[in-house]
Order: structure tokens, then sequence, then C-alpha cells
């Protein structure tokens, strides 16, 4: 018997891409049971893990931003419409690739997601194959994020393993001056500077200054 809350698996194994151990999942949220497995079978045929939620509470309930994946959501439901739901995901700064569902009426509605950032919206009924499309490309995208956002991570997490000394030096070296000029200003040795350059570009990971000084720029301050 179909259960809408069982995640459905195919059982070839799936490529996973490098970033994640993780198959990426696409999450169904639609009030209408007969919708709800229809786009189950239907991501199932072609080996996609997906899970259904008949309103955007359970959805929430159940939802870890960890895991990988999009989301195919109806615009018109009781409760928790659509569009609430993606604002109430925007508030919490979860960026799952949202492909938004419409009846006809809803276009205006849809549109209006889209410029609150649905990556996608399709008219009901949408045929299989682009919808199938659709949901590539928002996981395709949802990867390249948390890829982004892994880096991120990691720029940040070298910045913070700087000595506050090592982070002085790196942000006149940021700014653009000479090992010569820091040392004046920090009234500190030539080969002092040097060696904290050296031991900064280490730590960075960085190739030169120019990789040192567009990593440093990603992160603002507040971040520190």
């Amino acid at each position: 018997m179909y259960n809408e809350n069982q995640e459905t698996v195919s059982n070839a194994s799936a490529t996973l891409p490098s970033e994640t151990t993780e198959q990426p999942t696409v999450f169904v949220v639609d009030d209408e049971d007969a919708m709800r497995k229809s786009l189950c079978w239907l991501f199932e045929s072609v080996q996609l893990k997906s899970r259904a939620f008949a309103d955007a509470f359970e959805f929430l309930e159940f939802y870890d931003p960890s895991q990988p994946g999009c989301l195919v959501l109806d615009v018109r439901m009781p409760g928790m419409s659509g569009l609430e739901l993606q604002e109430k995901l925007q508030a919490d700064r979860i960026k799952i690739p949202i492909i938004l569902l419409t009846g006809y009426g809803d276009v205006p509605m849809a549109v209006r997601g889209m410029k609150a950032g649905a990556v996608d919206f399709l008219e009901k009924p949408a045929s299989d194959e682009v919808l199938l499309e659709h949901v590539h490309r928002a996981l395709e995208l949802d990867r390249q994020n948390r890829k982004a956002q892994a880096a991120y991570q990691a720029i940040i997490k070298r910045l913070k393993s700087l000595t506050p000394r090592e982070t002085e030096v790196m942000e006149y070296v940021v700014e653009g001056q000479s090992s010569k000029a820091i040392a004046e200003e920090l009234k500190i040795s030539f080969k002092t500077v040097e060696a904290h350059r050296a031991r900064i570009m280490k730590k960075m990971e960085a190739q030169g200054v120019p990789q040192l000084i567009h990593m440093r720029r990603q992160v603002p301050d507040e971040e520190l």
C-alpha cells in the first residue's frame, strides 16, 4: 500500500555528488492526495527520492535544512499557503530551491513567488517531462548552493584560525600594504612580517595575495 509519508527510493543506486554523501530528496507539499501520489510515483520512476506532505505545517515539522533537495510546492493550500511557507523559509534563511505549482487562476500569485525567490513555477497539470526537467535543474542548483556554502564556511574557519597578530597583518596585506610598510606601521621587523605572511598564506590555503584578498572580502566583519 502506498504511504505518502514513506520515502520512495529506487532499488537502483544513484550517483551522488562528491560534496555530499546523502541522496537529495524532492519534497512535495500539496493538499491534494491524488497529486501527491502522482508526483511521488513520477519521481520514483526516475530514481529520485521523494517525500510528500499534505500541508505546510507537516513539512516544517519534518524538514531538516541540512538535507539536500528541492521543494515542489502547491501555491494555494488551506492553513498556510505555498507563498506563506516560502516566506517562512526565507525568514528562517533556508535556501531550498522551490518550484511552485499553480492552477490557472493562481499565476499572478506564482509570479509573486518567483519575485520572492522561487526558482520556477508550473501550471497544473504540468507534463512529466517538463516537471522532471525543472526538478533536476532545482536539485543541481541546490548542489551548487551547498558547495558554495561549504566553501564559504571553510574560509570563515580559516580566518578564525589566525592569531590576532596574523589577522592584523593580513588586513594590511589585503589593503595592499607592502611588508616594509606593515613593519613600519606595527613597529616590528621586516622578517617578522614576512614570517607572519607565510603563516597566513598557509593557514588560509591561498596560492597568492589576489586569492587571499578575494577570500577575505567574501566574509563581512560581523561573521568573524
